[in-house]
């Protein structure tokens, strides 16, 4: 058996375990696709009768941290509805791209269909509103990388890894793609934007190693020429109310 038949086997005895009356179940993230390291957890998606509530809940079992994202069917819809308007797709890429555990009664495959459906829409794009405030936030924080002197490391790193998110962030839905965060950060900017993307964290790379700011600040701009240039003066934003 391999390492991800076994890890798949042990997905489903959690599953049958904990919750018998699932109405299906799928494992995500890096177990899915082959990645997972003894320590990593299980990134599992569990489909409840509408009886049951929707959740997020973290729990060991056999020694093994697992996190389960918990949906009612009737839930679905609008969990993924969420889910695209963050444009970071969770829960859809589990139930889109993961594996198979138990589907008695077919509400798995048709929750993937719709999650497939959903993922291959793509993410909202940008509001107007959106595009202009992320060009100012982001012009404001590469104009910080470059004057916070070398010296000043805990926050020259800080605002490298602000940069970094940020222009991730537009740079992903220029392209109309998912974003993500954590370790599927780079995974999606370099799957949205393979030049640009490896650009801005090879520059960050550099602020982490060298304290040299300037390749993500040039790669900050490339993003930014994309979207109109760096945003300064006559940047404009009516207060919440």
């Amino acid at each position: 058996m391999s390492d991800q038949e076994t890890v798949r086997a042990e997905a489903l005895r959690l599953v049958t375990a904990r919750f018998p009356q699932a109405l299906g179940a799928m494992l995500g993230g890096s177990a899915a696709q082959g990645r997972a390291t003894p320590a990593s957890d299980l990134d599992v998606a569990v489909l409840l009768p509408d009886s049951d509530s929707s959740r997020r809940e973290v729990i060991r079992h056999d020694g093994r941290l697992a996190e389960l994202f918990l949906n009612s069917v009737a839930d679905i819809p609008e969990f993924f509805a969420g889910d695209r308007a963050r444009r970071r797709g969770t829960v859809l890429f589990i139930y889109a791209e993961g594996l198979p555990l138990t589907d008695p009664h077919g509400h798995l495959a048709r929750t993937r269909d719709r999650a497939r459906a959903v993922l291959a829409a793509g993410p909202p794009a940008l509001t107007p509103a959106e595009r202009e405030h992320g060009r100012y936030v982001l012009t404001c924080y590469m104009d910080d990388l470059v004057d916070t002197p070398p010296a000043d490391r805990y926050e020259q790193l800080s605002i490298a890894d602000h940069t970094l998110r940020e222009a991730t962030h537009l740079l992903t839905a220029h392209h109309g793609a998912w974003t993500g965060i954590g370790k599927w950060l780079p995974r999606r900017l370099l799957s949205a934007d393979p030049e640009r993307g490896k650009s801005l964290l090879d520059g960050h790379l550099a602020v982490a190693e060298h304290a040299d700011p300037e390749p993500l600040a040039t790669a900050v701009e490339q993003v930014l020429d994309l979207l109109g240039g760096p945003l300064r003066e006559g940047y404009s934003q009516r207060w919440s109310t």
